[in-house]
């Protein structure tokens, strides 16, 4: 146990109960006095260096024995270390109760008019007391004075986070009444509220994106390393700054919650604080019914290197452990699990009094004198503002580790036998007129029967002092939180042939679109002013792509420098690691590279300050494999570069099947903020990411770019400036193909004209197959496909226009390119046939269209062999362009 005590109490607690297997009590009570006196005497810090001696004694003597992760199941901040309560207490728990009330009346109201919108009030009503703590002492705001905290919001806890902004005055009655209806809203002219954290939907509001499980707290942990890395380069000074995360404890069951933990320990991020809501309930029931899931986050982050602060009972049990000096209490949570814990919570003061207090005499005795109601009343620790602020103070004093605090709570707090710690409770929306008046009293609201009954919505006077004092708290943190800023300084752009005329003008010259990338990246690390800005990504594979020259130029980002001298350090590519290296080397976990891209990609928002994330990894890694976090950066409105290396399904051929991507240009075209690109040349590649620096830094757009590259070496053509602006449209006829060395002589033609498409890898194939086919007297037309969903996109859009009468609705933009050539169209690409079926609908009428793509799984082979099996090689372009003529 953390806190001093009496004798008596530590003796209890460690004595426990009887151990029968003892084979000499009297020499174990012996060596537990001793220690005691020890303690007594000598105080804790003598006790622990004892402890550390007799473990290291036990270690070498090879005992097989370490000290258990887990503490006693009372609060690690006993009441004498808590200090003062700096606050109103009593306005503070007024306020509490008017967020509970209104966050309830708006989710209830919206489900007594619309039965399907749905809601959440239990998540809530459990963590009102954490958020507002938070809010009161904690959660500071970006001011002129202080950079901000980042706080992750429980996600099913939005609808208290809307009842606070509806006292700040950030949002009107008419906003919460159009609770999830965000359509009906906006053609009323007032906000609609998003059902969860969404930037994307309320960009002035919202500024972390939480509603995918799992992906705020992985998101937190790299967002507090992001901060620190601006601080190491020089960037930005981000002390003083925390990252405050509140989860739930069934939260911690996604895999994304948990692969972090040791990173935030061995980066020493005492910048980031977890609150995790332990109300022991998931959607469906309890987390742990069969065990206690405070004690199993307790050894998992203890073990992980986290402090844990262990925040379970309220002031109001502070008396019971006081007379408990038989220690009955600590030894009965011990042998309570969850699922009877939660029973606790759903009955009333009379069974707990029969079915807890009753368990022994010695618990019977403490319950003497408490009312039914008293006990009734008890209040976990995550319901006590003191104990919170407490908790929330040490965490954030606390130096040279993350902090999680496990807070003991219930759900549906408060909601009585409509819902409190019910199974059903998560799913609870409904209320009957009894219901709402219980919950009335239980908090005393000012609320008349007929105004609770009614779900009306309660907003003190402006000069009340609840009104007066909330303003006052929040001004005194920097402000309205949470608040999303996009406020940034423009970042310009070097000319694009200062950086990348190798690439536009490569005069035949081979190489992969991959080493053309890293080659233009090297030179884009070297401008003045860009350089700086940019974050090179990769998750291990920074040698796979032929990245190592940077780890000499920019160096990789450590947050405590080289403490060893690498074995080639002699070389030209030596590993260096150093504090203000520049780029990000995440190691074998792409979920924490894309979390870290995400940070880098979102700090125009976050911090003021435009950054420029050049993510590149193997392509089937990507969309497929975190394909919701990326949806999740989607919706934090993140602007930076994904790079889908050795993509496609047949240029990585020896690798197989779950290495060859064949459709992350699927996934991709889902997203409405991302452009997709699969270009076929290292000129494109450069013209692309010209473009699209220009679009996120200068322009300041919330788009990012997905662009593949490939690790085949080929002839690179010449992409001249006439054909940039269709090139960045989507497609470009192209023409150098047919006046390679060799192409159409001695032929003549047949009259017959067919029209090729291809993008990527197979570009080249289409290319073979159109020298082929003009051997064969058949004329052909080159288009050089650099996005199908950017044609797609535009197709629609143009589609919509005129579905919508108007009358400039334009011609697709693939439409328009298609008329400059004859005959019928075959489509080939590197990926699935629905890639290239995306435009069908846009193809001028009376051209056939046929689609060439890799469907199924991959294989280990040549590409050679994988382009032939797929039906995407020069020779079944021919026979499909054949065919197609009849």
């Amino acid at each position: 146990m953390n806190a001093p005590i009496s004798a008596d109490q530590m003796r209890a607690l460690l004595q426990g109960a009887p151990d029968a297997t003892d084979p000499d009590p009297t020499e174990t009570a012996e060596w537990r006095d001793a220690f005691l006196a020890l303690v007594q005497s000598q105080g804790p810090a003598r006790a622990r260096q004892m402890l550390d001696e007799l473990a290291r004694l036990a270690r070498r003597e090879r005992i097989g024995w370490q000290p258990a992760l887990a503490t006693p199941y009372v609060n690690t901040i006993a009441v004498d270390e808590q200090p003062a309560f700096p606050g109103d207490l009593a306005i503070e728990e007024r306020l509490a109760s008017l967020m509970r009330w209104n966050a309830l009346a708006m989710v209830v109201r919206a489900n007594q008019a619309y039965g399907e919108l749905g809601g959440h009030i239990a998540s809530y009503a459990s963590a009102a007391d954490l958020f507002e703590t938070g809010f009161n002492h904690f959660f500071h705001a970006r001011s002129g004075h202080h950079g901000g905290d980042l706080v992750f919001f429980q996600p099913h806890s939005a609808p208290g986070v809307y009842a606070r902004a509806f006292l700040e005055g950030r949002l009107n009655e008419n906003d919460l009444l159009h609770y999830r209806q965000e359509l009906a809203a906006s053609a009323q002219g007032v906000q609609g509220l998003s059902s969860y954290p969404h930037p994307y939907l309320m960009p002035d509001f919202w500024q972390f994106p939480t509603g995918s499980m799992g992906i705020g707290p992985i998101s937190s942990i790299y967002h507090a390393r992001f901060m620190r890395y601006l601080t190491h380069r020089g960037l930005l000074d981000c002390a003083g700054r925390k990252v405050w995360g509140v989860f739930g404890d069934g939260e911690m069951d996604e895999p994304e919650s948990m692969s972090a933990l040791t990173l935030a320990a061995r980066e020493k991020l005492d910048n980031l604080v977890w609150v995790v809501n332990c109300n022991l309930q998931r959607l469906d029931g309890p987390v742990r019914g069969n065990g206690r899931i405070i004690d199993e986050l307790e050894q998992l982050f203890s073990g992980a290197g986290w402090k844990v602060i262990k925040l379970v009972w309220g002031s109001d049990w502070d008396g019971l452990f006081a007379r408990d000096t038989a220690g009955a209490l600590a030894r009965a949570f011990a042998h309570t699990v969850d699922g009877q814990m939660q029973t606790f919570a759903a009955k009333d003061g009379r069974f707990n009094r029969d079915n807890f207090f009753g368990q022994d005499p010695e618990l019977a005795r403490l319950a003497q004198g408490m009312t039914d109601e008293q006990i009734d009343r008890l209040k976990r620790g995550g319901h006590d503002l003191v104990k919170i602020h407490a908790a929330y103070a040490a965490a954030a004093a606390h130096t040279g580790q993350p902090v999680v605090i496990l807070a003991h709570t219930k759900k549906g707090y408060g909601m009585g036998s409509a819902g409190q710690g019910k199974m059903t409770t998560h799913s609870q929306k409904k209320l009957d007129e009894s219901d709402l008046i219980e919950f009335r009293n239980r908090f005393n609201l000012p609320l008349t029967d007929e105004q609770a009954t009614s779900l009306a919505f309660h907003k003190p006077a402006e000069d009340s002092a609840e009104m007066c004092y909330l303003r006052e708290r929040r001004q005194a943190l920097g402000g309205a939180l949470p608040r999303r800023e996009t406020a940034c300084d423009v970042v310009p752009v070097p000319p694009l042939e200062s950086y990348a005329r190798f690439a536009t003008e490569a005069a035949g010259k081979e190489m992969s679109t991959t080493m053309a990338f890293v080659r233009l990246l090297g030179q884009l690390l070297k401008d003045r002013e860009l350089g700086p800005r940019i974050v090179p990504i990769v998750a291990d594979e920074a040698r796979t792509f032929g990245m190592a020259n940077l780890f000499k130029q920019v160096g990789i980002y450590s947050s405590v420098g080289q403490r060893y001298a690498p074995e080639d350090i002699g070389s030209v590519l030596s590993y260096r690691e150093a504090t203000d290296g520049q780029i990000l080397e995440e190691g074998i976990s792409e979920a924490g590279a894309i979390a870290s891209w995400t940070a880098a990609a979102t700090s125009y928002s976050v911090h003021g300050l435009a950054m420029l994330p050049f993510y590149i990894y193997y392509s089937m890694f990507g969309f497929q494999r975190v394909g919701d976090a990326i949806w999740a950066a989607a919706d934090q409105r993140a602007r930076g570069f994904l790079l889908g290396a050795t993509s496609g399904r047949t240029t990585l051929g020896g690798e197989g099947l779950q290495h060859q991507d064949g459709s992350s240009h699927l996934v991709a075209a889902t997203l409405p903020n991302c452009k997709a690109w699969d270009p076929a040349f290292a000129g494109e590649m450069a013209v692309i990411v010209d473009a699209g620096m220009r679009e996120m830094l200068v322009a300041q757009q919330d788009v990012f770019h997905y662009i593949t590259l490939m690790n085949e070496n080929y002839a690179q053509p010449d992409v001249p400036a006439a054909v940039h602006a269709d090139l960045l449209r989507g497609c470009y006829r192209f023409e150098g193909w047919s006046s390679a060395p060799g192409a159409r002589q001695g032929t003549v033609s047949s009259g017959r004209t067919v029209t090729l498409m291809g993008s990527g890898a197979i570009l080249t194939e289409v290319v073979k197959a159109a020298r082929q086919l003009a051997d064969e007297g058949i004329d052909a037309t080159v288009f050089s496909v650099t996005s199908w969903s950017e044609l797609a996109r535009d197709g629609r859009a143009s589609e919509a226009r005129a579905l919508a009468g108007e009358p400039d609705a334009g011609t697709p933009f693939v439409a328009q390119q298609l008329a400059r050539s004859e005959g019928p169209v075959i489509a080939a690409t590197d990926y699935v046939r629905a890639v290239p079926e995306s435009v069908r609908a846009f193809v001028p009428e009376g051209r056939r269209y046929l689609t060439l793509g890799t469907d199924g799984f991959g294989r280990s082979d040549t590409r050679a062999e994988l382009r032939r099996f797929f039906g995407v090689d020069a020779a079944a372009i021919v026979r499909a362009a054949k065919h197609a003529l009849g």
